[in-house]
């Protein structure tokens, strides 16, 4: 728990320190309460006592409990302020650390747990600093400085007293043993109860369409009952805490007057106004000490979970991402666009089998080189290593002459225009995901943008649009149709004008007129740059430079469509499923 502090700001310790003074203020000011009542107490119980007396204390007593009041509220705005802009900053942090994190990373903690992290945990952290800051110094305080007010005021009180605080840990240690477990397991189903929920929504037409509500309306109430037993049991073990706080404060005071009552019964004339007004103070002293306590268990009450989140937040912020950044910004001079992949394998974490073996190809500047083959042969795996989603296990991938992992992440990106297997669009409007990120609006005007548009096909319903290019996006894209989502992916990809493309079979929601149009003029217009093209339809790739075939993660041909077709049966097969034997012919 103590080393997610380390997040905090210097500025964010010294608003700290001046809340201790404050805290120390308002103790001080709480504990000079029970003296005044004490001398207004010895001044009524004494004859011939001025009333101006009484009065004057009675003012003091105001003026304390009012010093009091705003020594707190100033702890409590510091507290709120230190713990809103900690929060803020441990969410900048996550998302930041997200951000540099590979699909491997990503897939280890998986996306509901990062999301709960970024979310619940750290506003359970936050409740922990707005709290804590008030009670956890305040507590520790006040009980010493109470104890050391009564410490010579009785002894029989100490010790009933002093009982009283004993049963009050030995519950609070119990208490901790067995509810601290539980918190743990608490935020593992709430991470789990996010996932049921994510896949529900995001996946809400298949359920749907396949009568699958009561399906999936079982599995989100046996992940809510889970959570929610677990949350019962560690609500009523926390619940027994109070109604005990409230019967040993009141059998405190009842045996602090019992054992009073008979002290001033024993005491002789003179000296029983002193043991009353001793009994008094002291009342009003181990109140304080058991509030004290009461508010220690409080903070032990929301610490395990606290704890647990900042566990979680921690071991996200403490992740060393496996791909690095490297220190070069640009290739070998005299190559541009050129990509070749030097005896590369591939492994996923902890997979028996390699997915890529000892694959070796060269896409010169200018030039299409498409994948093809079946399903899991490593297509996808083969070109999301470029960009460097992943890095290859064996081997060396070479961008103008220059390994991947030397270059600098932005530097690499810059190179590539990449469009994914399945479409990503964002909020926003037709011009900014056109125009996105480093492009940005600032970088293309509305010309660049419809000139990629108008490339990647897209103008024909984006003109027909309320707004055209300032048309509104949903959400990835839920208010446009797949084959238009993939145009508009495309086009963003275009609208980077890079060295090379990579499109990780983009062109399987277009009809086929729409694919021939769409990769005739894209060749066109974008002359001079590479493509990596990874398809399931040999109609995509026919017309490619160089067609690699994939079988198992290993190179079974290599070559131009009709050089294949004369050499290479995997790929025959595939051709003689798709082509009539007139277009075989041909």
């Amino acid at each position: 728990m103590l080393k997610i502090f380390k997040y905090l700001k210097p500025k964010e310790w010294l608003m700290a320190g001046i809340s201790l003074i404050f805290i120390a203020a308002q103790v001080w000011l709480d504990l000079k309460l029970p003296d005044y009542m004490s001398k207004i107490t010895r001044l009524t119980q004494t004859p011939g006592s001025a009333m101006g007396d009484i009065w004057l204390n009675g003012v003091y007593m105001l003026l304390c409990a009012l010093g009091s009041l705003v020594a707190a509220i100033t702890v409590g705005f510091f507290a709120a302020k230190i713990a809103a802009q900690f929060s803020q900053r441990l969410r900048s942090l996550l998302f930041n650390k997200v951000e540099s994190f590979s699909m491997e990373e990503i897939n280890r903690f998986s996306t509901s747990s990062l999301i709960t992290r970024s979310t619940n945990d750290i506003t359970q952290v936050q409740m922990l600093i707005v709290m804590g800051l008030q009670l956890v110094i305040k507590a520790p305080i006040t009980a010493i400085w109470a104890i050391t007010k009564i410490a010579d005021k009785g002894f029989e009180w100490s010790v009933v007293t002093g009982a009283a605080v004993l049963i009050m840990v030995l519950m609070v240690t119990l208490l901790m043993i067995f509810v601290i477990p539980r918190f743990k397991k608490m935020q593992t189903l709430t991470d789990n109860i996010t996932r049921v929920t994510r896949e529900n929504l995001t996946g809400l037409r298949v359920v749907r369409a396949y009568n699958a509500e009561s399906y999936q309306e079982d599995k989100f109430e046996t992940a809510n009952e889970e959570l929610t037993s677990t949350q019962m049991f560690t609500n009523r073990a926390m619940a027994i805490m109070m109604p005990v706080m409230s019967m040993l404060m009141s059998g405190l005071s009842l045996a602090i007057y019992w054992v009073g009552a008979y002290l001033i019964d024993a005491a002789g004339a003179i000296d029983k106004l002193t043991v009353f007004s001793n009994m008094v103070v002291f009342s009003q002293y181990a109140m304080q000490v058991i509030m004290s306590f009461m508010m220690l268990v409080m903070i032990f009450i929301m610490l395990p979970r606290a704890s647990v989140s900042a566990k979680r937040i921690n071991e996200v912020l403490d992740t060393d991402p496996n791909i690095l950044d490297g220190t070069e910004t640009d290739g070998k001079p005299g190559i541009v666009g050129q990509v070749e992949f030097r005896s590369v394998s591939f492994k996923y974490p902890d997979a028996a089998e390699p997915v890529l073996e000892n694959i070796s190809f060269t896409a010169k500047q200018g030039e299409t080189v498409a994948f093809i083959g079946s399903t899991g042969s490593g297509k996808s795996t083969l070109i999301n290593l470029v960009p460097r989603f992943f890095d290859a296990t064996d081997g060396e991938i070479l961008i103008d002459g220059v390994n991947v992992k030397d270059y600098k992440m932005e530097a690499l990106f810059n190179k590539i225009g990449y469009v994914p297997q399945k479409a990503v669009l964002f909020r926003g409007t037709i011009k900014s995901n056109v125009a996105y990120g480093d492009n940005g609006s600032e970088k293309y005007g509305e010309d660049e943008v419809r000139r990629a548009v108008h490339i990647a096909q897209g103008a024909d319903f984006v003109e027909k649009m309320d707004g055209e290019y300032e048309a509104s996006i949903a959400q990835n894209g839920a208010n446009i149709s797949g084959g238009q989502k993939q145009r508009l992916a495309i086009a963003r990809a275009v609208c980077r004008k890079p060295e090379i493309y990579v499109f990780d079979d983009s062109f399987s929601a277009l009809d086929y007129k729409t694919d021939r149009i769409l990769r005739s003029v894209l060749k066109k217009e974008t002359s001079g740059v590479t493509s990596l093209i990874v398809a399931q339809r040999i109609g995509t790739i026919m017309d490619a430079d160089q067609i690699i075939v994939l079988d198992e993660g290993k190179i079974v041909g290599k070559g131009t469509h009709k050089e294949l077709l004369r050499e290479c049966t995997v790929y025959r097969e595939i051709a003689m499923s798709q082509l009539s034997e007139e277009e075989l012919a041909s």
